[in-house]
């Protein structure tokens, strides 16, 4: 079951190399997602893979942390879905390993170009998942101003709502020094591992 968990968060980071050469994919798993109506906020999230950072090809492991908060809800509901305003604050922090930056790699905000999307998917059994996707702007590690794009995938809250605390299943945040990604195709991916998940979901509960 944990082999097969990994490679569905594995499979976070190989896609969206395809946007530019000179990109760089963060594949963050776990952690705590919290908050209501004045946002939401991510702590204890571990970085796993890293793909393209400063030409490489993609690592895995323990490499660090992702923490974010969103700006404050500006429509919708928390339960069912909403839109948050730009602001907060994104960080990945590398932790050395494999030559990945040992300190900040990325410092940035929500931009709100898109308009942080919290939006909730009901699966075919009644169960819900979350994602979280927007734009970002910020600065890389080496003080280039860099922009990117994040999708962030809650684990299954069951028939129940977001009651103000859940946890990470997987997020993918991809940032770019040519071609900006944009939140509308990492939706796509997040919707499809929202699929995924709920195969996991099926094949644990038989």
């Amino acid at each position: 079951m944990k082999r097969m968990i990994w490679l569905l968060l594995l499979t976070l980071a190989l896609p969206m190399a395809a946007f530019a050469n000179t990109n760089t994919d963060f594949t963050n798993s776990g952690g705590t997602l919290s908050g209501g109506t004045a946002g939401l906020s991510l702590s204890g999230s571990e970085l796993i893979a890293v793909n393209g950072f400063n030409g490489m090809g993609l690592m895995t492991g323990d490499l660090g942390s992702v923490t974010f908060s969103t700006g404050a809800l500006t429509s919708g509901s928390i339960q069912t879905g909403a839109t948050f305003a730009a602001g907060g604050s994104f960080v990945i922090t590398g932790n050395g390993t494999d030559g990945i930056t040992n300190g900040v790699i990325f410092n940035g905000t929500f931009t709100g170009s898109s308009g942080e999307a919290w939006t909730m998917v009901t699966l075919a059994n009644g169960t819900h998942n979350y994602t979280l996707t927007g734009s970002l702007s910020g600065t890389w590690y080496s003080g280039a101003t860099v922009n990117g794009a994040t999708v962030q995938l809650t684990i299954n809250t069951g028939k129940g709502y977001f009651n103000g605390s859940t946890t990470i299943s997987s997020g993918d945040t991809n940032i770019a020094t040519g071609t900006v990604p944009e939140p509308g195709s990492l939706t796509l991916l997040g919707t499809g591992l929202v699929g995924l998940a709920g195969l996991i979901s099926r094949r644990i509960k038989g």
